[in-house]
């Protein structure tokens, strides 16, 4: 394998984030000294699944698939707890892992699970949405849903480490896609200018460096802002829900109701007829410096 971006975060626990393609034979790597690791995913990405499976076994960690429900009906305190029965039945020591394989739901749910788990067991992320590469897998930021509200019922628990696989995204829908690019715009009002340029110019093209460069931005916040958690918790920004932050409300294009999407009329680079080609002015997020780290 070749042409692999390693980005460090900082903190309690560092670890890095990697960006490349075709990235699962990483992970065994990232697990030294585990027996077994639970790979929690959801049906869509059961090829996913099956392959970070296959890679775990050839080097003599045993795996167990866990399939979980889809997107946010996996959030659930009742689907975690299916988790830990599996652990204990598996007999999960403080050695093993949980790996989740999926979006962003997916990534909280086992991020969760492993931190509850024996207090505590790794946990590697390998997110297959662009959303969850630059932003629910970064972080250490898990949780599950309640009645309540969302994200209420979590702890942090930074990963043992994030593949960020492209090749993952090649089948993305596109609502997901624009979905994971409103955020990558965040970045680039928050930290990084040179984002608003690649995206306005052709974001498909430059898709991983945008990627790339968003992670970065989410790493340099989490080692300002990590280690004070009470200021972590006001970093959520409302985009795991798949819209944008309202930091980036004020993008033409990006006012009304939002869609599914975040955009009522969805900006130029989603490729929609009618959209405005007009770039925003700088600065409209920048009273937000810790909202990378959600």
């Amino acid at each position: 394998m070749s042409d692999v971006t390693s980005i460090p975060v900082g903190g309690e626990r560092p670890y890095q984030v990697l960006v490349g393609r075709d990235l699962l034979d990483e992970l065994p790597g990232l697990l030294p000294g585990a027996a077994q690791a639970a790979v929690l995913h959801a049906l869509p990405l059961r090829e996913v699944a099956d392959r970070a499976a296959a890679t775990l076994d050839a080097v003599g960690v045993a795996p167990m698939l866990v399939e979980v429900p889809d997107a946010e009906a996996g959030k659930d305190i009742e689907v975690a707890a299916d988790c830990w029965d599996r652990l204990g039945a598996a007999g999960f020591t403080r050695t093993d892992a949980v790996v989740g394989v999926g979006g962003g739901a997916v990534t909280d749910l086992a991020g969760f699970v492993a931190a509850c788990w024996l207090r505590g067991v790794r946990a590697v992320q390998v997110p297959t949405s662009l959303l969850g590469m630059v932003d629910a897998a970064v972080g250490g930021k898990t949780g599950v849903n309640t009645a309540a509200g969302k994200n209420l019922v979590g702890a942090f628990h930074p990963p043992a480490g994030v593949l960020c696989d492209m090749s993952t995204l090649d089948t993305l829908p596109a609502v997901d896609l624009v979905a994971g690019l409103a955020e990558v715009v965040k970045c680039g009002f928050i930290a990084d200018p040179a984002i608003l340029d690649l995206v306005e110019e052709d974001p498909h093209r430059h898709l991983r460096e945008l990627t790339e460069r968003a992670v970065r931005v989410k790493a340099r916040s989490c080692r300002r802002t990590c280690a004070s958690r009470g200021r972590a918790r006001s970093s959520t920004t409302g985009t795991r829900s798949g819209t944008p932050s309202s930091g980036t409300r004020g993008m033409r294009g990006g006012t009304g109701t939002r869609s599914r999407s975040g955009w009522s009329t969805p900006p130029h680079w989603a490729g929609c007829p009618g959209a405005s080609t007009g770039r925003p002015p700088t600065g409209t997020a920048a009273s937000c410096p810790g909202s990378a780290c959600r």
